[in-house]
């Protein structure tokens, strides 16, 4: 018999003055009442309650002890409450993780409609291109753009994405368009470096198979905006995710190359731990940016 039962079966009691009225709430028999009533003074040591067959007091210890039971009670209901609510509405506090570009631009701007709708939520934003361990780091969710998704994460499609290659129109006209990966060679490719100057190649897919392409160019940098501001600016080719650039292939600013090369699958997706129970700040924090990014126009801002 564990504790809390004890526990229950004694305020029951003493709250209901009989052992029979509070059998009768618990839908048990005065008799196993009783028992629980006397395997709580044992085990404690002390007697709490005189019972006769017409009348039941508390001694002192007893009245004691029921006000400290009382207080547990309450407690703990309101702990099961919090939680449980916690699967139906929006309340804690979430920590978000996203790439720093797509983050500042696609999702940190919806979190004050977010607490807005939900307003006993707080949040916290981590917006980094380094891949964070969203476990051991403490983070509910992570957005990513692409790349291979750990087996014990859920990871959730928010919206369609690929990596082309692109440039400017008037780029094209003075160095010709590349028509197959080897032509990249005679290019000038505004390369993504990694720490100390190393650069990152280009992933294409070739006859079915995933292939890095080395890319060389008189630029590099490690920050996404500005090679896309490079690219923009007629400065060389760019390997760009299309939710960057969807506006200006719209506009006719840029044009992409290589498309039959493009990696059909880096979509932007939400990804948390696998649990049994999301809680509402996940989920509906995902939905959001899930209906936010099927507006129709929403990438062509």
């Amino acid at each position: 018999m564990d504790k809390l039962t004890q526990i229950e079966a004694f305020v029951e009691v003493a709250e209901k003055g009989s052992l029979v009225r509070a059998a009768l709430g618990q839908h048990i028999t005065p008799v196993m009442l009783g028992r629980r009533i006397d395997a709580l003074e044992k085990r404690l040591g002390v007697k709490l309650m005189h019972r006769t067959t017409r009348h039941l007091t508390l001694t002192e210890q007893g009245t004691l002890y029921l006000d400290h039971c009382r207080k547990l009670l309450a407690d703990l209901g309101h702990a099961d409450r919090m939680v449980s609510e916690g699967r139906h509405r929006a309340t804690g506090h979430l920590t978000v993780s996203a790439p720093a570009a797509f983050g500042r631009k696609h999702v940190a701007p919806h979190a004050a409609g977010f607490v807005r709708a939900h307003p006993d939520v707080q949040i916290s934003f981590n917006l980094t291109d380094r891949v964070v361990d969203l476990v051991r780091d403490g983070y509910d969710v992570g957005i990513r753009i692409g790349g291979v998704i750990d087996p014990s994460f859920v990871a959730v499609k928010l919206a369609s994405n690929r990596r082309v290659v692109c440039g400017t129109p008037e780029y094209f006209e003075r160095h010709g368009i590349p028509r197959t990966l080897d032509d990249l060679a005679n290019h000038n490719c505004l390369a993504f470096n990694l720490q100390g100057g190393q650069q990152r190649g280009w992933y294409f897919r070739d006859q079915g198979k995933q292939v890095t392409v080395r890319a060389d160019g008189n630029l590099n940098c490690n920050d996404g905006e500005l090679l896309h501001r490079w690219a923009t600016e007629g400065l060389g080719l760019a390997w760009r995710s299309s939710w960057e650039i969807q506006a200006q292939l719209a506009s006719g600013e840029l044009i992409t190359v290589l498309d039959d090369y493009a990696l059909p699958q880096y979509d932007i997706m939400a990804v948390y731990p696998q649990q049994r129970h999301l809680p509402a700040k996940v989920r509906f924090f995902i939905d959001m940016l899930k209906e936010v990014y099927a507006r129709p126009d929403y990438w062509l801002r």
